[in-house]
């Protein structure tokens, strides 16, 4: 009979040293929905402007990154390292703007779930330049993963939408819910792919945790400071307009900054450095 192995050994298990920073990655970005959804109930409601909202949580999220990462002190960084982070900065800049407007359009959990269509270029990458060994399995993934942006831009995530409700007390005053269609759908989905290409920028320019971590500070002063004149534009131009109109709220901003910018960075970057 096999004896139960030690107590001590178990908790030596990297099993068991990585269980703490799943939890800590799990609550991370719960917080971050959280913060999607407040930021959603005050863009509808409010009917402010993302481009102002966004410019006014990048503000603040920025200054915040540059005094905890100080960039400027340290090893010196070079050209082939801040330049890239710059343009990495524009690239941020204008996912943040499609990701705000497809949440404002589609509703948090489309632009929740298209935020994985960056997933469909690696797999289209692998398809056509990687080892072609398996290859009926990544083609075959590449054909999920559209079939499922096509379903859920047709409201299959939906309950009233869904064509496999068999509720039949769901009436048309029910029903309130449209289906979107693929052209609503594509602004999410290219702040996905965007969202995918700055990480690999940002992995391609450093592989170091701490190198990288600075360099983000300085993508996200570039993203504030692309979006400057585009939100000094959207204020002056639309100032008529009640649609540009920015009521404060504590809690969308407050959350969309420490949770939804900040906090879910340290959280994927504790992820990648620890392979969880």
């Amino acid at each position: 009979m096999m004896s139960p192995r030690p107590i001590s050994e178990v908790r030596g298990s990297p099993h068991f040293r990585q269980t703490p920073l799943q939890i800590i990655h799990i609550v991370g970005n719960l917080l971050r929905i959280w913060s999607v959804y407040s930021m959603y109930r005050y863009l509808t409601q409010t009917g402010a402007s993302v481009i102002l909202f966004i410019f006014c949580c990048l503000v603040p999220s920025s200054i915040l990154f540059l005094l905890l990462q100080k960039p400027w002190k340290g090893r010196s960084l070079s050209n082939t390292q801040v330049v890239p982070s710059v343009i990495n900065g524009a690239i941020t800049g204008l996912y943040f703007i499609l990701w705000g407007k497809g949440l404002k359009s589609c509703g948090p959990l489309r632009a929740i779930l298209a935020e994985y269509s960056g997933a469909v270029l690696g797999v289209l990458s692998a398809v056509l330049y990687g080892r072609k060994g398996h290859l009926w399995k990544k083609v075959g993934g590449l054909i999920a993963m559209l079939a499922s942006f096509y379903f859920l831009s047709q409201g299959w995530a939906v309950a009233t939408l869904s064509p496999f409700s068999f509720k039949d007390s769901l009436d048309s005053e029910v029903k309130t819910e449209q289906a979107l269609g693929m052209s609503e759908m594509m602004v999410p989905i290219l702040a996905g792919i965007l969202s995918a290409l700055r990480r690999v920028i940002s992995r391609r320019v450093s592989l170091k945790n701490q190198l990288k971590r600075r360099l983000h500070a300085i993508s996200l002063a570039s993203a504030t400071s692309f979006l400057f004149p585009v939100a000094m534009w959207d204020f002056i131009i639309g100032s008529s307009d009640s649609s540009v109109e920015l009521p404060f709220s504590v809690w969308p901003f407050l959350s969309t900054v420490l949770f939804g910018i900040i906090l879910i960075f340290y959280i994927d970057s504790i992820a990648e450095e620890k392979d969880i």
